[in-house]
Parts: structure tokens; C-alpha cells; sequence
């Protein structure tokens, strides 16, 4: 008899019983599992691929002859019914697939790890610790590409997973989206299962028919657009050498044993090649910065730059810059991103019909909070809700792939927003949306004076019947909230500016000042400080003018390094603090005015103004002005070079400072005896005295770092690493401004740059 009008499992049998074996003896003896040599033999599986069919025979211990005759009723059985080809049911996919490398590289690894394991290792039996498939779940917002992404990946791995491949979509953003038992049946039949087998098994036995063929089968299998874990949990097979990928917009967090990878917007560079990819080479080099305009107003989204894409392939006419200018426009950019039957925000719409009315509400809401990201404080404001409601229901939106999340920030991608803002108009009242907005701009400024006073001499700790839904408990706390909701209270600030609401654009100006010396490089003090002084001025309150305006003077002299600028705001100031009789801003602008002009150069006009200056704070009886005072004129004469008299001149500053004792305020304290290290360690510099001026200079350096003013401890390394270069101490050197270039965030600029030259250099 021909071994192609026999069975596989006919003839596995015969050679079982000729071995005088029983299934559990050939089991034990080849590694393959009872149920799967039980299965082969009644014909319920395919005939087995190669190695399972040489276990087979190893553990029959078959001499050559039936050897051979074993694996050629394998082939026959195979060609003739199964083969995994025909259970590959990719759908078509795209020829212009684009970044992803590290997700790619990933689920090329988990690949190789399922790959790795032989059948007989994970199906050995009951108890024998099998191991499970590796199951992958790709999680992100709409239109983030997670289909794209794992159906390119399933191509590029269908070698790893000879038994098939397999993508089921789960339609989960329909109203009543398939259940476990029918997607089951879909695979079952995918894998040829026949129609009389899962009628002989019945809907009640149709879930261990489907574990027993996967843990049996190297099958990779997509389960694309889940909608929750219910839907999928039934479908991950306990054992087996397979791989489940999983796609989902929720992010599944109740499964266990799951790789996870998520899935944001594309990069830049990334967007902008995917771009060229649909427009084409030629128009995208015509106008390389319409390109990136067009990526970036897409918001890099995958599913935008598609439709963005497309659009212009079939308008030839439209140049990148036409498009560039219509994206440009907020409340018509979700209308423009449509191509053919595909729009982007009917995408976005599928996510939000979704949702909870709670979670609707605050999605929409979001769209008010003016900078790109907030806390859960925020959060609540505008909806009202305690705050660990509110931390709840942003929980909910991140689970939903509706919002991103940074460890306790919250972000909408830019699209999102549109679309937020759109549902936002569209089912609640203007009247509604304008009181959400002026309260949450009330609520930024209202915290933001309390955390700023923080700072502020005579203030510190929030009173007592301050009832507010941040933790202003300590100064670091406040320092952390200030910078962390910056761009959100900034634009509440302008806001109240433009409304002419000037007492309270003064008032939180005022609050924030003594914070401005712990975040001298934010980039915003000199805007916050002029919009403080026009504000005055129309308050009419030369006081308030000079004060703001010498405030001004401060953030362009140290913040932006434009002495004669800060020389002609510290000039008005003195002409609105003679107006007003006020002998103290008479001082500070005096004091402002000196140190801009040492900066500029004009060191004989610096001296007479910071004389000038010291005369004045002691009319006024301002203990804080005469000790910048003292300081400025020891400055003074280290910029002319009369370093033994500077040294003389910051001793009486130890002194005063000693003698003022609890008078002066901690935080000024503090502040000045960092700068009297660093700049006695300047001044024994220039006497070539280089052991104490690195002494000194250490000491600042080290303070400033225990103070947390990254700002100055910057400049403070930098000129550490310039006196030791000078002492011709290069190693030493070399190390201080390695440590300099790599300081992050809240460091000046200008200093890193030149460190890493330096480093460059060295």
C-alpha cells in the first residue's frame, strides 16, 4: 500500500503497537505529549513538521526502512490537506512602512525567544511546568500605526512560525463587538479544523479543541483591535511554542504575563520621511520646510501623515506649502485631515464614544488647560471632582489610549486636543466653557502666588486657612509645582493681562520674584516682569512701577545677559521711584544700574552708582540692599583689579552680614555667603593665589549644589574649571568642565556650551 492512500496517523499507530508501546510509553520515550500522539492518531491533527516526526521515530527506536516510510506519509499528509501556507491570512499591507526600530527589534526578539523552544519542551504534559507563548500586547492612541506596525513585524517573522500566521480582527470600537467563543471558532477553522470534529466537540468543548491545536502548532497569531481584556483573555493560549500578538488602543493593563509595547507618534525625521514616501522625492525637496510643517501640524501621527499624504498624491497642483498654510488653521485642521472615507478624527470619535460621562467630561475639558501638559490638581479644577477622583478618571483616559501619561503628568497629543476642543464646543454652552477656563486661570494664579511666597521674605509656609488641592507643605514642594505647571500658570498670567486685570498681574509678579533667583534661566522672568511694570503703569502707582520694572531690570542683566538693557530699564525705574518718593527703589535702581554697567564695561559709572546706591538703603533702613550694596562694591573693585582692596571689602561684608545676624532674611543669607566664597575664590585668582581661590570656589560650587541652584552652580563650576586651567591644573580642569557640560535643565546655557568647548578642546 502507497504511503500516499495511508494516513500518518494509521501508520503511527501500526509502528506504535509493533514497538509494543503505548501512548504513554511514546510519549515518555519521544517528548511529544499524550494528547498530541492521541490526536494524530485519530486524525484530528495534521500531519506533524519534520523534528516532531524524527521524535517520533527516535522514540520508536525504527530502523532506517520505516524511519523513511514514516516521514513520507508525514509529506503526503501534509501536501495533501494541511499546509502553512494555507493558513497564512495576512490582509494586504503597505509598501511604505517607515521608523519603528526599536518596537521592530523588540518583537524580533520575543520572535526568536518563542522560536527558540521546541515543541516537546512545551508540551510535555500535565505538571510537567510548561512554558506559556509569548504574548505581546501594542497599546497607543488612535492612529498611532499598531495594525502597520505588527503586520510588517508578522511578515518579516512568518519564518519563525512554519505552522501559519493568523490575524484575527477583533472589531473592538464596534457597539458589540465578536466574542471569545466565536473568534475561537474563526481560528479553529483558519486551521483547518473540519466542520465535523467542531460539531463532535460542541460549543462547551470548542475552547480546549482550540488551546490543545495552538499548544500543539508554531503559529504566530495577531489579535488585532481588541477592545478589553475580556475580549482577549480567553484567546492566549496556556502553552504552546507560539507567539500572540495583541493590538488594542487600551493598553490591557489586567492581563498578566504580557509583554508590553506602546506605541506613540513618529518621530521628526521619522514623519518627515514617511512624507516623501506618499508625496514623493521631488516635491518634498522642493520645500523641505513646508515638509516639516506639514509632519509637525499632522502632530507626527502615523494615520494624519497618511491622510495628509494621500491627499496630495492625488493633487498634484497642491504644493506642501498650500497644505502647510490650511493645516495651519486650529478650527479647520481635524476637517482638512480627510482623504477618501478616511478621516482622522472619525478615528479619535470611535475612542470617545467609549468612554465613561465622567471621563467625556474631563477629556473635553482638557483642551482648556492652555500648556502641553498637567497634573491631577488641574485636572480636578475643571471638573470639580476630588482629587482622587480626578486622578481616577485620568487613569481612565490614559487605559482608553486617549491621553498620555509621563509618572504624574498628563498630556493630549496635539490632535486629541483639536478634536477635545471641537466635542467641547460642540456639548457644552459658552457661558459653561468660559467659566471652566476663568476658574482654572483663577486657581493657577491663586497657587501660584502662595507657592512663590514660599520665597518671599516675611511670608514661607501657606497660612493656615489656605485650603488648596496642591501639597505646598515645603519649599521644594512649591519650587517642584512652580516649574512643573509653568507653561500652565504663564499662560493664566497673560491671560489676566490681557484682560487688564493689573492688580492681580502685579500681585503674582510680586509673589514670584524672590523664586526667580532659584530658576534664573526658565527664559520667561524678563516677559513676567515687563507685563508686571505696564501693568503698574496703568494702575497708575509709580511704587508698583519702579518695583516691577527694576525687577525687569534684574532679569535682563542676569537672565539674558543684556547689560545695557538692564541699564535703561534700571533708569526708568529711578525716574518712577523719585515720582513716588521712595528712597528703597531709588536704591535698588541704582544698584541694578551699577551692576549693568560692571557688565557692560563702564566700571568708574558702576562704582558711582552702587555708592549711590548704598547711600540710599541706609536712608531707607534696608538691611537686604545694604548688603547687596557692600557686595557691589566689593565687585567693583575686583572688576578694576584692585584685588587686596576687594579682599579687605568682602571681609566687611562677612562682617555686616555676622553682625545683622536673624535680622537677614535665611534665604539672603544664604545667597550671599555663596557669593562671598565665589568671589573670594575670583579674587585670590587673581593674585595668582590658586589653592585658596580653588578652596573657595569649591565651597561655593558645593553649596550651590546642597541648595539646589543648579542656575549658579553652573556658572560657578565653569569658573572653578577656568581658575584650575589658569593654575595649571589641566587634569583637574578638564574633569570640572566634563562635570559642567553634562549638567541638565535649569543650568545657564551660555555656560554649557562653553564648557563643552572647553572639553572639546582639553
Amino acid at each position: 500500500m502507497g504511503a500516499e492512500q495511508v494516513s500518518f496517523g494509521a501508520v503511527l499507530r501500526e509502528l506504535r503497537l509493533a514497538a509494543s508501546l503505548t501512548m504513554e510509553g511514546l510519549a515518555e520515550a519521544s517528548g511529544v505529549s499524550v494528547r498530541g500522539i492521541g490526536d494524530l492518531e485519530r486524525g484530528r491533527r495534521a500531519a506533524p513538521q519534520r523534528r516532531t516526526v524524527a521524535a517520533l521515530a527516535d522514540g520508536l527506536g525504527l530502523r532506517d526502512a520505516d524511519r523513511e516510510r514514516l516521514l513520507e506519509v508525514a509529506r503526503s499528509g501534509r501536501s495533501a490537506g494541511y499546509s502553512p501556507v494555507g493558513v497564512r491570512t495576512f490582509p494586504r499591507g503597505t509598501d511604505d512602512f517607515v521608523g519603528r526600530e526599536q518596537e521592530l527589534a523588540r518583537l524580533t526578539k520575543l520572535a526568536e525567544r518563542a522560536a527558540s523552544r521546541s515543541l516537546t519542551e512545551v508540551t510535555s504534559g500535565p505538571g510537567s511546568g510548561r512554558s506559556q507563548p509569548v504574548a505581546v500586547a501594542v497599546s497607543g492612541p488612535p492612529g498611532t500605526g499598531k495594525t502597520t506596525l505588527v503586520l510588517h513585524a508578522a511578515r518579516e517573522l512568518a519564518d519563525r512560525f512554519p505552522d501559519g500566521q493568523l490575524v484575527l480582527d477583533l472589531r473592538g470600537m464596534d457597539d458589540v463587538p465578536p466574542g471569545p467563543a466565536e473568534l475561537m471558532v474563526g481560528v479553529l477553522k483558519a486551521l483547518q479544523v473540519a466542520d465535523r470534529e467542531l460539531a463532535k466537540a460542541g460549543p462547551q468543548g470548542h475552547a480546549g479543541l482550540y488551546r490543545r491545536l495552538l499548544a500543539d502548532r508554531r503559529v504566530l497569531l495577531v489579535l488585532d483591535n481588541a477592545r478589553d481584556e475580556a475580549q482577549v483573555r480567553p484567546l492566549l493560549p496556556g502553552a504552546g511554542a507560539g507567539m500572540v500578538v495583541v493590538t488594542s488602543r487600551r493598553m490591557l493593563t489586567g492581563l498578566e504575563s504580557v509583554h508590553r509595547i506602546p506605541l506613540g507618534e513618529l518621530s521628526p525625521d521619522e514623519a518627515g520621511t514617511f512624507l516623501t514616501t506618499l508625496v514623493g522625492p521631488e516635491r518634498a525637496e522642493a520645500d523641505p520646510a513646508a515638509l516639516a510643517e506639514v509632519a509637525r501640524r499632522c502632530g507626527h501621527l502615523p494615520l494624519a501623515l497618511r491622510v495628509a499624504g494621500n491627499w496630495l498624491a492625488t493633487r498634484t497642483g497642491w504644493s506642501l506649502r498650500r497644505l502647510a498654510d490650511r493645516l495651519a488653521l486650529d478650527e479647520r485642521r481635524l476637517d482638512a485631515l480627510a482623504a477618501g472615507d478616511i478621516r482622522v478624527s472619525a478615528a479619535f470619535d470611535l475612542s470617545y464614544r467609549q468612554l465613561t460621562p465622567t471621563a467625556a467630561r474631563l477629556f473635553r475639558r482638557l483642551s482648556l488647560v492652555p500648556g502641553p501638559d498637567a497634573g491631577a490638581p488641574p485636572a480636578a479644577q475643571l471638573t470639580g471632582q476630588h482629587l482622587f477622583d480626578a486622578e481616577d478618571t485620568l487613569e481612565e483616559l490614559v487605559e482608553a489610549g486617549l491621553l498620555g501619561t509621563d509618572r504624574d503628568r498628563y498630556r493630549l497629543h496635539d490632535l486629541l486636543c483639536l478634536f477635545a476642543r471641537n466635542r467641547l464646543e460642540a456639548e457644552e454652552s459658552a457661558d459653561a466653557i468660559h467659566r471652566t477656563r476663568t476658574d482654572l486661570h483663577r486657581w493657577l494664579l491663586e497657587t501660584a502666588v502662595v507657592a512663590g511666597r514660599w520665597f518671599e521674605p516675611g511670608h514661607g509656609a501657606p497660612p493656615a486657612t489656605w485650603r488648596g488641592t496642591v501639597d505646598l507643605s515645603s519649599s521644594d514642594k512649591a519650587l517642584l509645582w512652580l516649574k512643573a505647571e509653568s507653561a500652565n500658570w504663564l499662560a493664566a498670567y497673560r491671560a489676566a493681562a490681557a484682560a487688564g486685570e493689573h492688580a492681580t498681574v502685579v500681585e503674582v509678579a510680586e509673589a514670584l520674584h524672590w523664586f526667580s533667583d532659584q530658576w534664573i534661566f526658565w527664559g520667561y522672568w524678563p516677559e513676567v516682569f515687563a507685563t508686571a511694570a505696564r501693568a503698574a503703569r496703568a494702575l497708575d502707582d509709580p511704587l508698583l512701577e519702579a518695583t516691577q520694572t527694576n525687577y525687569h531690570a534684574w532679569a535682563q542683566i542676569v537672565c539674558e545677559g543684556r547689560p545695557r538693557d538692564g541699564v535703561d530699564r534700571a533708569t526708568e525705574a529711578l525716574a518712577a521711584a523719585r515720582r513716588a518718593g521712595d528712597a528703597a527703589q531709588q536704591a535698588w535702581a541704582h544698584n541694578y544700574r551699577a551692576w549693568g554697567r560692571r557688565k557692560a564695561g563702564d566700571q568708574r559709572a558702576g562704582l558711582d552708582d552702587v555708592r549711590k546706591a548704598a547711600e540710599l538703603f541706609e536712608v531707607a533702613g534696608d538691611l537686604h540692599g545694604s548688603l547687596q550694596a557692600k557686595q557691589g562694591q566689593a565687585l567693583a573693585l575686583v572688576e578694576q583689579g584692585r584685588s587686596e582692596e576687594a579682599l579687605t571689602a568682602f571681609q566687611e561684608v562677612d562682617a555686616f552680614l555676622k553682625d545683622a545676624g536673624e535680622r537677614v532674611e535665611p534665604h539672603v543669607a544664604v545667597i550671599t555667603r555663596l557669593e562671598l566664597h565665589s568671589n573670594i575664590g575670583v579674587t585670590y585668582a587673581q593674585l595668582e593665589r590658586w589653592d585658596e581661590a580653588v578652596a573657595h570656589l569649591r565651597i561655593a560650587v558645593d553649596l550651590y549644589n546642597e541648595n539646589g541652584n543648579t542656575a549658579m552652580e553652573s556658572r560657578r563650576l565653569y569658573t572653578l574649571g577656568t581658575v584650575l586651567l589658569d593654575a595649571g591644573r589641566t587634569a583637574e580642569a578638564h574633569e570640572v568642565f566634563r562635570r559642567t557640560a553634562a549638567m541638565g535643565p535649569g543650568a545657564d546655557p551660555r555656560v554649557l556650551t562653553d564648557a563643552r568647548d572647553r572639553v572639546a578642546r582639553l
